[in-house]
């Protein structure tokens, strides 16, 4: 299985709100024994962690399809998951979906025109700004200083998901750890 956070590279992004799919693969480094087996070619950071592949993205997030694709095919892998944040939902929400549309996301629009919508989406709330004008802005800042303070345990949250994703259904997982909010 490959398992893919979306976010941007560098470190002027590290801790925004858009970032919280690689925060999340960054847990599973850390928990877990993992090779970097990193290649130009992939154009992200990609890990080996047992028999599944974690990948970053490093094109921005707006041509992730991109990478993703070319991990797929190079090791002819059939499931991915995509952990990435949502303001659709509340911050600290986490919700399980299998396929569906891509709502403005644009790593999900890039991720679906490269290997379709089929896929599992690990979707972190991150609530929305007041405007829809700021939706740029609001994503690419960090947490608040409330936010940040939760934050830890949800990115944990989302680790043991994608774990149970591994062994059971989307739909399994959903009904298990579903959060409404932090």
């Amino acid at each position: 299985m490959l398992i893919v956070g979306l976010g941007n590279p560098g470190s002027a992004y590290v801790s925004t709100r858009h970032n919280i799919g690689f925060m999340v693969i960054d847990e599973l480094c850390r928990r877990h024994s993992v090779q970097n087996i990193s290649k130009s070619s992939f154009e992200g950071e990609l890990f080996k962690m047992g028999q599944h592949f974690l990948l970053k993205p490093t094109t921005f997030m707006n041509l992730s399809g991109r990478s993703i694709l070319s991990v797929k095919n190079f090791y002819k892998i059939d499931e991915v998951i995509v952990i990435h944040d949502d303001l659709d939902l509340p911050f600290g929400a986490l919700r399980f979906k299998s396929g569906g549309g891509h709502g403005g996301h644009n790593g999900l629009k890039s991720t679906d025109a490269a290997i379709s919508p089929e896929y599992i989406r690990v979707r972190m709330g991150i609530g929305k700004p007041e405007h829809k004008s700021q939706v740029a802005d609001y994503v690419l800042h960090p947490f608040s200083v409330e936010e940040q303070i939760k934050l830890v345990a949800w990115i944990a949250s989302a680790a043991d998901a994608v774990e149970m994703l591994l062994e059971h259904s989307c739909s399994d997982v959903a009904s298990k750890c579903s959060m409404k909010g932090l």
